[in-house]
């Protein structure tokens, strides 16, 4: 078992839930302690330590730091696109001054954290990006305040690898699906909620439209892809703002219809609200040769497989 201390800020959205538990797999329940403002409810998050931590106190992250001397930290708090809409002051403090926050502490911290793992997303990109095969470096003009945080971080990442040399890594995540924990918040979280409606309702209204392409990624490859980024030799990481990475892409018109083929009928409808508005500023798909050629990148789910995998396991 590698020897590793490890701290997980924003243990309770959908990402950290089950990256805690990977990690706990690989280092060992008590090496790995996961935090939150909120209280954990996955087991996941409960088979070993927890603690109450808000990333905008930074002398309390500063204690938890001096305290458990992380060698990684993965920072995972943030406030997601759609939920940023409705709050942009809280996702400003939550997602720019909490993530200055860590970096502070990290490159301050009296035993220096070896690597620190900070997730960007497509909502970088914005309505003047090339929408098909979105390369690595290109027009970053998002037009949501989530995405206008995400950018500013990747900046800020660069900066401090750049000035303080601390090795911080990134992924701009596509949307994710998991059947493990609900939605949460996020514009691309109808293709985790379609499957709970279906298998329980059998139909589902679509809030975005059905010719709607997103690049998307099933969470064992995001897990797989995000440990690998972090295991890959410092020398491999040529990019320190964030690396596109992504599995495939489609419409909720076409998730419909590979449901269709392995569940059976059932109602699909489309009622597009204001997350439409901001789906139409992201990609189509995108483009991740850096990561493939940097660290050997390569997705294992496309849809026909995702799809199998939420219908056998999403809870009825």
């Amino acid at each position: 078992m590698k020897k590793e201390t490890i701290l997980v800020t924003g243990a309770c959205g959908q990402l950290g839930t089950e990256l805690v538990g990977e990690l706990r797999k690989i280092y060992g329940e008590g090496q790995v302690l996961a935090t939150d403002v909120m209280d954990p409810k996955s087991p996941s998050l409960q088979s070993g330590p927890f603690e109450k931590l808000d990333v905008l106190n930074k002398q309390a992250l500063g204690e938890v730091v001096e305290r458990l001397k992380p060698t990684q930290m993965y920072h995972l708090a943030a406030i997601l696109s759609a939920a940023a809409e409705r709050n942009p002051t809280l996702a400003w403090d939550v997602n720019i001054a909490g993530f200055m926050n860590v970096l502070d502490v990290a490159k301050s911290a009296s035993q220096k954290v070896h690597k620190v793992y900070a997730p960007s997303s497509i909502a970088v990109f914005g309505p003047n990006t090339p929408r098909v095969g979105t390369p690595q470096n290109t027009i970053t003009d998002p037009t949501t305040v989530y995405g206008i945080t995400k950018l500013v971080d990747e900046r800020l990442a660069d900066y401090y690898f750049l000035n303080y040399n601390l090795d911080i890594r990134s992924i701009r995540y596509p949307g994710l699906i998991s059947y493990k924990t609900p939605p949460g918040g996020g514009t691309t979280d109808y293709a985790v909620d379609i499957f709970y409606k279906v298998v329980k309702e059998k139909a589902y209204t679509s809030f975005l439209g059905p010719d709607t392409a997103l690049p998307m990624m099933y969470m064992p490859d995001a897990l797989r892809g995000t440990l690998e980024l972090m295991d890959a030799e410092a020398s491999k990481i040529s990019v320190r703002s964030a690396y596109n990475l992504t599995a495939m892409s489609f419409t909720p018109a076409q998730l419909a219809e590979e449901i269709k083929k392995q569940f059976g009928e059932f109602e699909m409808n489309y009622a597009p609200d204001f997350r439409q508005q901001i789906a139409d500023s992201w990609p189509d798909s995108l483009d991740d040769t850096q990561a493939r050629e940097d660290w050997g990148w390569k997705p294992s789910f496309g849809l026909t497989e995702m799809v199998e995998d939420m219908l056998k396991n999403t809870p009825r």
